[in-house]
């Protein structure tokens, strides 16, 4: 399946929303992509909104609602996985993988160190 390139403001709201991400702005993050989302229909759509569901996990577990972030996994997990291994320039495949991860981590109830959040801190990485 293979996407067609976004439109310029789309393309602009996608960059804007990854630098949200990595900086741990996950609220903000889905705010931004949240417009461009809107406006799409098919595969790009559903790219875009498993993007916005991993935002509000990561937003939901530093909130502390661990059940709103298992939740938020799944669901980023489901909407990502008919999506390419690598679309609109982000590694989906590594990013399916480290949900996966945080998915694993989160169901038991111990807290999630600092040193387990630095090794795999949540990621939109450049496709390969």
């Amino acid at each position: 399946m293979d996407l067609p390139p976004l439109e310029p403001a789309d393309r602009a709201a996608l960059d804007e929303a990854r630098r949200l991400f990595e900086a741990g702005h996950y609220f903000e993050c889905h705010d931004v992509l949240e417009e461009a989302w809107a406006g799409h229909r098919g595969p790009a759509r559903d790219l875009l909104q498993g993007l916005i569901q991993s935002a509000v996990a990561f937003y939901h577990l530093g909130n502390g609602n661990r059940g709103g972030a298992r939740s938020l996994l799944a669901r980023s997990l489901q909407r990502l996985a008919p999506c390419p291994d690598a679309a609109l320039g982000l590694d989906v495949e590594g990013l399916r993988a480290q949900l996966r991860r945080w998915q694993a981590r989160l169901q038991d109830e111990r807290e999630v160190t600092a040193e387990e959040w630095s090794a795999d801190r949540p990621a939109w990485r450049d496709a390969r």
